[in-house]
């Protein structure tokens, strides 16, 4: 399992020209690891997750999924394609949890499962998973109420938890302490960094957070497009 990235180029329209959006940009994500992304606002961090969640198309380079299928340049995919990889192999973790309101914690994962293309499980072995994944994410109690029932925190939890329903070898997290207070957010990165250090997923973490950032295995820094190494102070805890 891993995530790489090479030389990947992406522009937007803007006027006569073109406006760079990400700049020959280069990322190595093994499985089991988390990349954590941080920069100011505007910077491409977005459109980088855009990219390795197949949902734009890059203008050039390379963008490899190594998962149990063999490797694949999810670049070169068509839309029917990437929509099947997304399902299949990746997990999405959004900012905002985007429940179904009328489903159940535990009903919002068995609803992935049956959305899992080649990977799809039977009725019996996606209560099991979806069981699994609610008791990993310490909802057990909670399994049964709907999201207006559930704090902000435990939304975001039953979030993970569904984006973990199909085991995928990616997982892309957007921002996910950002609408939480310091201590909810501290056990959501906790929860994320357990999560895919055990189901040994490749993460890239999208966050304007530094006090988590000493938690992850490697830290990167957008600016204008291009992605340098970040160190991270010693004095962030």
């Amino acid at each position: 399992m891993a995530l790489t990235l090479t030389d990947v180029t992406l522009t937007y329209p803007d006027g006569a020209g073109r406006l760079t959006a990400l700049d020959r940009v280069n990322l190595h994500v093994p499985g089991g690891t988390i990349a954590a992304v941080t920069g100011p606002s505007g910077s491409g961090k977005s459109s980088l997750l855009a990219v390795a969640a197949t949902l734009i198309r890059p203008d050039s380079g390379k963008v490899e999924l190594d998962s149990d299928a063999g490797t694949t340049d999810l670049a070169t995919l068509s839309r029917r394609a990437a929509a099947t990889a997304r399902r299949t192999s990746m997990g999405i973790v959004c900012q905002q949890p985007n429940l179904i309101a009328s489903l159940t914690a535990i009903e919002q994962l068995e609803v992935i499962a049956h959305l899992g293309g080649p990977k799809r499980a039977s009725r019996s072995e996606s209560s099991a998973r979806a069981k699994e994944l609610i008791d990993a994410v310490r909802l057990t109690e909670h399994a049964h109420k709907r999201p207006a029932q559930l704090s902000g925190g435990q939304r975001q939890r039953v979030n993970i938890a569904r984006a973990l329903m199909n085991d995928p070898a990616l997982l892309v997290v957007d921002e996910p302490t950002s609408a939480l207070d310091s201590e909810r957010g501290a056990a959501i990165i906790d929860l994320i960094t357990t999560i895919a250090r055990t189901h040994h997923a490749a993460t890239i973490l999208v966050t304007h957070d530094s006090t988590h950032l000493h938690r992850m295995d490697a830290v990167y820094r957008m600016t204008d497009g291009t992605l340098t190494t970040f160190e991270v102070p010693s004095t962030v805890s």
